[in-house]
């Protein structure tokens, strides 16, 4: 009879934390900030999903704490991804998803790669470009196998 107790009481508090976690975020919850980031949704508020209210909420806490600068940065990004079409900006949610699913290593070094890449100078990286688009994808994949097999140095202090 006891195990039974406790299941019950285990089976209500999990429940009571699934029912609020959906009830979400309301209007009045939001900081000063964020309910002018996210004004023109007011009105709406409580008819969007949960996560989405979450996730906005989050997005306008970032953007309250931006400088003009970054604000600017930010509305240049989205303007870019907005002029993508709808196949290319899949291709990229699936290849962010790729890159998320990588152990943090892998991460690591992928960043620092490109890190160099972008520290080339402009005829340097073409000149790469140039030479990967003429591979064949044998080539390719030889390369990235030799890439990814090839001895890591190791950093000073580790």
């Amino acid at each position: 009879m006891r195990v039974r107790s406790m299941l019950a009481m285990l089976v209500l508090l999990v429940g009571s934390a699934a029912l609020a976690q959906d009830d979400g975020i309301s209007w009045d919850e939001l900081s000063d900030g964020q309910r002018q980031v996210l004004g023109q949704l007011g009105d709406n508020w409580d008819t969007l999903p949960a996560d989405r209210q979450m996730r906005l909420s989050r997005g306008a806490e970032r953007w309250a704490g931006m400088s003009a600068e970054e604000r600017a940065q930010s509305r240049d990004r989205f303007d870019s991804w907005r002029e993508l079409s709808d196949e290319r900006r899949q291709q990229i949610r699936e290849r962010a998803q790729l890159f998320r699913d990588l152990p943090p290593d892998e991460q690591q070094r992928i960043r620092e790669n490109y890190r160099k890449y972008r520290g080339m100078n402009r005829d340097r990286r073409q000149q790469l470009r140039d030479r990967y688009r003429r591979m064949t994808p044998e080539q390719r994949q030889r390369l990235r196998d030799r890439l990814q097999d090839r001895p890591r140095p190791r950093h000073k202090g580790k």
